[in-house]
């Protein structure tokens, strides 16, 4: 089985409680930025030495929060060296909308992933109301309403991201050989 680590940052609980499923589904170490932007070093280690990383990260205004984009920005220690190029990277935001912008998020972590020389997983889950209800084949994208805790994230929304991590592992699993 591949080594997934799930790394993302979470304001109010929510992207934490979508991470949690993430990584439930993916058998992966979850790596919280914290609310600073910064890591530990054993947490660099830890992505350091995962097959796939799967990011996330609310979406705060049309884009993912700044604590994401600061460890973003650190990740160009990584590309110096090509020390994540050809690992599996997926992704996941939530917002209070449902829109929200969020595939402006998603298409942020696809980026950052390709300019790492990663190896992008989509959602390949059909909208039936419940499982991917939001309709993403990008990634995995959640709401919750925005004065609700983050135990009101419809449990479609959090299937839908039990299922990305397990995908997302497989796919690291195959490439690994």
């Amino acid at each position: 089985m591949a080594k997934v680590a799930v790394v993302y940052h979470s304001g109010y609980g929510h992207t934490q409680r979508v991470a949690d499923f993430v990584a439930k589904g993916a058998g992966a170490e979850l790596v919280a930025i914290d609310a600073n932007g910064d890591l530990t070093d054993a947490q660099w280690a830890t992505l350091d030495a995962a097959d796939a990383i799967i990011m996330g990260s609310p979406t705060y205004m049309g884009m993912a929060s700044w604590q994401f984009k600061k460890f973003a920005d650190a990740t160009s220690k990584k590309w110096f060296t090509s020390a994540w190029k050809d690992k599996v990277a997926g992704g996941f935001t939530c917002s209070a909308s449902p829109s929200g912008d969020k595939l402006s998020t998603i298409q942020y972590f696809i980026t950052l992933s390709m300019q790492q020389g990663m190896i992008w997983v989509g959602q390949p889950a059909m909208n039936d109301g419940n499982i991917n209800r939001i309709g993403s084949n990008s990634g995995v994208m959640a709401q919750c309403g925005p004065q609700d805790p983050a135990d009101k994230i419809p449990q479609g929304d959090l299937d839908t991201a039990q299922a990305y991590g397990k995908r997302v592992a497989e796919v690291a699993t195959k490439l690994r050989g």
